[in-house]
């Protein structure tokens, strides 16, 4: 199983792709967990009402912010890259349908950045990691796990 997960292949292409969203997550996820870059913080964010009506809210809302941190650090190290950007996909989904849905626009709070940042996901759910991961390191020069 824990093959399956670090499994990778040797390309360079999913690297920027990998650190992009990494960034992009650490960032959102510090936000709402620690409160940095005028973020509000654990306790602020999980008080907001969660998204389809999921119940408590405070859970879920707590889990999604948990979720981007982790997802992104993973992300951005390579490491359990699939399991990252799992949980990275399952928060825009959410977004998406829970959210953003009804328009496309960013500027009317639309779907297409969450709908850019899923796709993104996805594209390393299906490849991993790629070249200058902590997966790939752990793959060993033949492919298999050391």
């Amino acid at each position: 199983m824990f093959q399956r997960l670090i499994e990778t292949s040797p390309t360079w292409i999913t690297v920027p792709l990998r650190l992009a969203l990494g960034i992009i997550f650490c960032a959102h996820g510090a936000q709402k967990v620690f409160g940095m870059w005028e973020g509000p913080g654990l306790a602020k964010f999980a008080a907001n009402p969660a998204p389809l009506g999921m119940q408590p809210g405070w859970l879920w809302m707590g889990a999604a912010a948990l979720a981007e941190l982790v997802g992104g650090v993973l992300l951005l190290i390579g490491l359990l890259t699939r399991v990252g950007a799992a949980l990275v996909a399952f928060v825009m989904l959410v977004a998406i349908i829970g959210v953003h849905w009804g328009a496309f626009f960013s500027n009317n709070r639309g779907m297409e950045y969450p709908l850019s940042l899923l796709g993104m996901a996805l594209a390393l759910l299906i490849a991993g990691g790629g070249q200058a991961s902590a997966d790939r390191a752990l793959m060993g020069p033949r492919g298999r796990r050391r």
